[in-house]
C-alpha cells in the first residue's frame, strides 16, 4: 500500500516545497559569496563550525517540512519521505567525507595558501549543483525505463530493474576494494595529470605563480590561467569522479523520486566546504571511516541486487547508516594508529 502510494506522491506534487528549497540554495550562495566570505580569508575552526552547524540545521529543518507537507497526503508517505531524505542526505554526506581527504591533498600538492581554499571549494560546489542534476535526473529517467517483465525466481514473483542491479553490483565491488585500497594510493598522485587540469592546460597558458584568489592574471602583457584555476578543474573531475560512487547509492533510497534525491544531495554538499575545514585540522576523528564507508556501500549494493525479492525500509537504512558511522568515528578515537602503538613498544 505505501509503495503505491510513493508512487503517485513526490515532491513535484508539492512545488512549494521545491520553490523553498531554491529560494534557500540561492540566499545562502549570495550571502556566502557576496557577504561572509566577500574577502579571501583562512577560515578558522569557530567559523567551520558555526557554518557547519548552520548547514546541518537547515537540513533537518528542511526535512521536517517535507515530513509535514506531506502528511497531509498520509503520515505513513510523510515519515517514509522524511526518512528518504534523512538516508539520502547523510549516506551522501559521509561518502563526502573520503571525497574531502583528497581535497586536502590536492590543496597540499598544488601548494594552495590557505585563504583561497574556500573560494575554490565554492566554485567546486557551484559545479557539483549542475553536475548532480544532470546525473541524478538522468539516472531516475533510466531507472524507469530499464524494468524487466515480473518473472517468477526461486518461486517469488520479482521485477528486476537492470539499472539498480548493475549499480549495486558496482557498489558490492567499490566497497570491497575500498576497504582493501592501500593508505598511500591518493598520496602518490600527479595531480597536475588529471583530466581537470589537462583540459585548462589545454585551453589556457597557466602561470607558475597564484595572484591571490585570482583566476587568471597579467604578466609581460599576456593574460593566463593561474594554478588556482588549475585546482578548481582538479576538484571539479574530482567530483565527478566520486559521483559515480554516491549517486548510485542514493537510487537505493528513492529511485522513484528523483527531487528527494537531489534535494538531499544538494543540502549535503553545500555543507562541505566547513565540514573541510573542520576535517583538516581533526583528521584523526575520521582515521577509520574509510572501512565504514566501505561497509555503507556494500550495505547498499546487496539493498539494491535483493530489491526485488526482500525490501529493506527507509527507517532501517537510516539506522544501520547512522549507526556505522557512530562506530567508524568512535573506533577511530578509541584504537589507537599504528605509529603510536610501534612507539610504545619501543
Amino acid at each position: 500500500m505505501i509503495s503505491k502510494l510513493l508512487l503517485s506522491v513526490s515532491m513535484l506534487s508539492h512545488p512549494g516545497i521545491l520553490i523553498g528549497f531554491a529560494v534557500i540554495v540561492l540566499v545562502m550562495l549570495l550571502l556566502d559569496l557576496g557577504v561572509f566570505n566577500k574577502k579571501s580569508h583562512a577560515v578558522s575552526n569557530r567559523e567551520a563550525l558555526i557554518w557547519s552547524l548552520v548547514w546541518i540545521s537547515l537540513s533537518m529543518i528542511f526535512s521536517g517540512v517535507v515530513y509535514l507537507v506531506f502528511r497531509a497526503d498520509s503520515p505513513e508517505v510523510a515519515f517514509e519521505k522524511f526518512t528518504q531524505f534523512q538516508s539520502a542526505y547523510w549516506i551522501e554526506k559521509a561518502l563526502s567525507v573520503d571525497n574531502l581527504f583528497v581535497f586536502i591533498l590536492v590543496f597540499g600538492f598544488f601548494n594552495v595558501p590557505k585563504e583561497v581554499h574556500h573560494k575554490v571549494l565554492f566554485w567546486g560546489i557551484i559545479g557539483a549543483l549542475v553536475f548532480r542534476a544532470i546525473f541524478i535526473f538522468t539516472g531516475v529517467g533510466l531507472i524507469n525505463v530499464t524494468y524487466l517483465p515480473v518473472m517468477n525466481i526461486f518461486g517469488m514473483p520479482a521485477r528486476i530493474n537492470i539499472v539498480l542491479a548493475i549499480f549495486g553490483l558496482f557498489l558490492i565491488y567499490a566497497g570491497i576494494k575500498s576497504a582493501f585500497a592501500g593508505e598511500d594510493d591518493d598520496e602518490e598522485k600527479d595531480f597536475t595529470k588529471s583530466p581537470g587540469a589537462k583540459l585548462v592546460y589545454k585551453l589556457f597558458k597557466v602561470s607558475k605563480n597564484f595572484d591571490g584568489d585570482k583566476f587568471f592574471t597579467i604578466e609581460n602583457g599576456i593574460k593566463l590561467a593561474t594554478p588556482l584555476l588549475v585546482v578548481v578543474g582538479v576538484i571539479e573531475f574530482t567530483d565527478l569522479l566520486f559521483a559515480v560512487d554516491s549517486i548510485p547509492a542514493i537510487f537505493a533510497i528513492a529511485p522513484d523520486d528523483p527531487f528527494i534525491l537531489y534535494t538531499s544531495n544538494i543540502f549535503a554538499i553545500l555543507g562541505l566546504r566547513a565540514l573541510y575545514f573542520l576535517l583538516a585540522n581533526f583528521i584523526h576523528m575520521f582515521r577509520l571511516l574509510k572501512y565504514g564507508l566501505a561497509v555503507i556501500l556494500t550495505f547498499i549494493g546487496v539493498k539494491m541486487v535483493i530489491a526485488p525479492f526482500f525490501h529493506i525500509s527507509s527507517p532501517l537504512s537510516l539506522s544501520i547508516v547512522g549507526g556505522v558511522l557512530i562506530l567508524s568515528v568512535v573506533a577511530s578515537l578509541v584504537i589507537p594508529e599504528k605509529k603510536e602503538v610501534e612507539k610504545t613498544a619501543e
